[in-house]
């Protein structure tokens, strides 16, 4: 599990391991650059001919050339172009700002020029505000045969040159972004956003225009191919727009004490932490076990209309293991119900609502919500269940809407509560505007405020528990966005509480599992025709590749 860490944490953490403890600055920047400059090697070795040797045949068109001025510098592109063609080593151009974002790209123009790639640097912004950590990286460059030269837009020669690259580094703006990109930053941030098939883009630390916080692109951003990280992962690299840009994100080690991440009061007290296939692991099942060993999980969902939630909810629990599941839906749907369920046992609720609270107290969880509808007596009957149930309850759906206005249903709760939404749920019960600006802050502090485990789904989905700790979920694909997959997942979660889980990891490994089921779906049937079934259908390979011997 990787761990996270804001601009403002990484700031300090950098500021110990220098002033404390005594590393060297300009040995993080080195280190840091060595990571990308491998990264940028793997990229273009692994990238084909047309990356290796820069076969690609380029050619410039001869229109416009009006004037002996146009002419001469058409004849000088064309000159270029025709050096590309009968170049073998591969062309990189590392665009650097002022500051050490931009140093960690001059040093990386180095060591690329060592491994025999050809390189220019070019800066991006006013030498004036160079730091003197990237100054000395300039130095060290000179020394090396290269030159850190300016960024000229207007120059259609140095723009052809990095047209020509086969890869770009984005070494521009770093972290500590806060306002939108402007000016020559802007152009060259709008240079690396045009992806061609002999083109790529390798970013240090994170995307030029993106927030490292939150993932808010501000203006506009680069979109990178890949993404070097140094110490910690970035929020921004995992949420919202961010994500989109990051490309494959690698984590590197740039030397930073680990006692500074993880020993006694480190920064990082309530991590955060980006899950991974290593971090789910499920317990092997005794030889001598029975169901009752795998506990006994309630669902109350459906409606007149919704008939297919409660089934999927119900199927996700019967695949993720439970060793009893039982759906309670309204008297109308249960012949329905009762046709397509037959692993899980159907039943139409009771009239009495002493009769519905004593068979959900029996069961070691309760799901309440998926297709409940939104009638003002079911609704009632949600907040009583919430406030009369001793044992851990799922919302999702319709029973997260129950609570819209009556928040103190949920804060009076004397048992572990675990609520679903996506994103438009949570902003109709807390009244934020949508796109949600910071998911993860919102997350972790909603489930602190109530006291409850929240999973906000989207794009990357953030778990977060009531002590601080949060997860960011990097599993699942485009092809779930289908209602049904919602309810699956809520199952799933459902299983793992009644087999003993804890509410937060429950609901945490639940996701990564949902989300791994859906890359498995996706990889052999297609994002566009797979379905919230198939997720069900997926889950037993899924759950078996979690399972580990001696555990």
């Amino acid at each position: 599990m990787y761990q996270i860490a804001g601009a403002a944490q990484m700031k300090e953490l950098d500021r110990q391991a220098i002033e404390e403890y005594g590393v060297s600055s300009l040995g993080l920047m080195e280190r840091a650059a060595r990571a990308v400059a491998e990264e940028v090697r793997g990229l273009l070795e692994g990238g084909g001919p047309d990356f290796i040797g820069g076969s690609a045949s380029v050619a410039v068109l001869g229109a416009g050339a009006e004037t002996e001025e146009d002419r001469r510098e058409l004849e000088a592109l064309q000159a270029l172009a025709e050096e590309k063609n009968q170049d073998h080593a591969p062309w990189v151009g590392v665009l650097c700002g002022p500051g050490n974002n931009g140093g960690d790209g001059v040093a990386a123009a180095r060591i690329l020029r060592g491994m025999g790639f050809r390189v220019r640097a070019f800066l991006v912004g006013d030498r004036r505000k160079m730091t003197p950590d990237e100054r000395a990286m300039e130095k060290k460059l000179e020394e090396a045969g290269g030159v850190l030269e300016e960024f000229r837009p207007e120059d259609r020669r140095q723009m052809l040159w990095l047209s020509l690259c086969g890869c770009l580094v984005d070494a521009l703006l770093g972290v500590g972004l806060s306002r939108p990109v402007e000016g020559d930053a802007l152009l060259a941030v709008r240079l690396m956003q045009g992806r061609s098939p002999l083109k790529r883009v390798v970013s240090c630390d994170i995307p030029s225009g993106v927030h490292a916080d939150t993932g808010a692109v501000l203006g506009e951003a680069v979109r990178a191919d890949r993404t070097v990280t140094f110490t910690c992962a970035k929020p921004g690299l995992y949420l919202g727009e961010g994500a989109s840009c990051a490309g494959l994100v690698t984590v590197a080690d740039i030397g930073i004490p680990r006692r500074l991440i993880f020993g006694p009061g480190a920064q990082m007290r309530f991590p955060v932490g980006v899950m991974g296939y290593e971090d789910v692991v499920l317990p092997r099942r005794k030889r001598d076990s029975h169901k009752g060993d795998y506990g006994r999980v309630l669902i109350l969902a459906g409606s007149v209309g919704y008939t297919g939630a409660p089934v999927l909810a119900a199927s996700g629990a019967v695949r993720g293991g439970a060793g009893l599941v039982s759906l309670g839906v309204p008297e109308e749907i249960w012949p329905i119900a009762a046709v397509k369920c037959l692993e899980a046992m159907p039943f139409p609720l009771p009239a009495r609502y002493e009769d519905i609270l004593r068979r959900a107290s029996s069961c070691e969880g309760v799901l309440i919500g998926p297709g409940l509808g939104r009638a003002p007596r079911t609704e009632r009957l949600v907040r009583s269940l919430l406030e009369d149930l001793k044992v851990p309850v799922v919302l999702d759906a319709d029973g997260i809407n129950a609570l819209d206005g009556h928040i103190d249903s949920l804060d009076g709760r004397r048992a572990p509560t675990i609520l679903t939404p996506h994103a438009g749920e949570f902003a109709r019960l807390t009244g934020r505007p949508l796109p949600l600006e910071d998911p993860l802050t919102a997350a972790r502090d909603f489930a602190r405020d109530h006291r409850c485990v929240l999973v906000l789904k989207g794009h990357r989905t953030v778990t977060a528990a009531p002590d601080g700790r949060a997860w960011i979920n990097t599993t699942g694909n485009p092809g779930m966005s289908k209602g049904g997959s919602g309810d699956v997942l809520a199952g799933l979660i459902l299983a793992l509480l009644g087999q003993g889980w804890e509410p937060e990891l429950a609901a945490r490994d639940g996701v990564y599992l949902h989300g791994e089921a859906g890359d498995r779906c996706a990889g052999s049937l297609g994002e566009y025709g797979m379905t919230p079934g198939d997720l069900v259908e997926r889950l037993p390979e899924t759950l078996e590749a979690h399972v580990r011997s001696g555990s």
